[in-house]
């Protein structure tokens, strides 16, 4: 990585999971591209993702617009939100996988990389970076992205389990890896980033600044008539998953906070109250998921003045 200094930082770029939430982070990004005037991942040096975000984060660093990840969200999002069944989900993300991804591993990134999921059998997180100036140990057999394939690492990311079935990995050491969804264990990466920056890249903090992107905070669908349904059994078990990586993802942010205050750290995340934007991370309205992005770009706005100061 390159050398940096307080007038040359560490620039990070931390992206939460949230599923088809994801479309109120792309609102925002679309803002911060338009800001710096070139692509994502030539203004940051390190871009963490979790979940929806580690399939965002994933495109960025591989030198896509924001432009050309909305476009693939719009197209495929409904299509595997829609699909009923844990397979059918995984089969849908895994074919989304290998059309945008490919047989792409790690050393094609064009900037580093921290893409969370959480190991399911040991329950650990397992982090895939593209550096071995990333790692925290181990470094005789550090391998980039452990050698799985983008798209195998980004799917582990977004395996919400049990809406979505484990997925199974094998690493350039022959390790046999069965993972879930990086939200159980860091729904907000920005810890990981910075402990990156600080701890294994050994920059002191007044080298760093961070853009944190949350999903937005929305009111729970309601069941209504259908209350006794068993729809409505799988409309509380998804909520119950949604208000888990929302104190995941919270709690995170104020551990960031209070860890890390010194860092300077541009948090956009806005809670919106009107009934009207009731939605989860399985969303498949595309009205709705257009308005989400319409309203990360809002947020976007609240913050455009640090944001200049933090990336100019």
């Amino acid at each position: 990585m390159a050398e940096f200094s307080a007038d040359k930082p560490c620039r990070i770029l931390s992206l939460d999971g949230g599923g088809a939430k994801g479309f109120y982070t792309l609102g925002v990004l679309r803002e911060i591209e338009g800001l710096i005037n070139c692509r994502i991942h030539e203004r940051f040096d390190l871009i963490f993702g979790t979940s929806t975000g580690a399939i965002i984060a994933a495109l960025l660093a591989l030198g896509k617009t924001v432009k050309e990840i909305s476009d693939l969200y719009e197209k495929h999002v409904p299509t595997i939100m829609q699909k009923k069944s844990a397979a059918g989900k995984s089969q849908a993300l895994a074919a989304l996988g290998k059309e945008i991804f490919g047989d792409v591993k790690f050393d094609k990134m064009k900037t580093g990389v921290g893409i969370v999921t959480t190991k399911w059998v040991i329950e650990r997180p397992m982090i895939f970076k593209t550096s071995i100036e990333q790692a925290h140990g181990r470094l005789g057999t550090f391998f980039p992205g452990f050698g799985v394939t983008v798209s195998d690492a980004v799917q582990a990311s977004c395996s919400a389990y049990p809406f979505f079935n484990r997925k199974t990995v094998k690493t350039e050491q022959g390790d046999i890896v069965e993972l879930i969804d990086g939200g159980y264990c860091a729904n907000n990466p920005t810890l990981y980033a910075i402990a990156d920056a600080i701890m294994a890249l050994k920059l002191p903090p007044e080298h760093i600044r961070v853009v944190s992107v949350g999903v937005g905070v929305y009111p729970a669908p309601k069941a209504s008539w259908f209350s006794k349904t068993k729809w409505a059994q799988k409309l509380i078990s998804v909520q119950l998953l949604q208000k888990t990586l929302e104190i995941n993802t919270q709690s995170m942010d104020q551990l960031r906070h209070i860890l890390f205050k010194h860092v300077p750290t541009v948090r956009v995340n806005d809670t919106f109250e009107q009934p009207e934007m009731a939605t989860d991370l399985f969303e498949h309205n595309l009205t709705k998921l257009n308005i989400l992005r319409q309203r990360g770009s809002e947020s976007y706005a609240k913050h455009e003045l640090e944001l200049q100061k933090l990336l100019a």
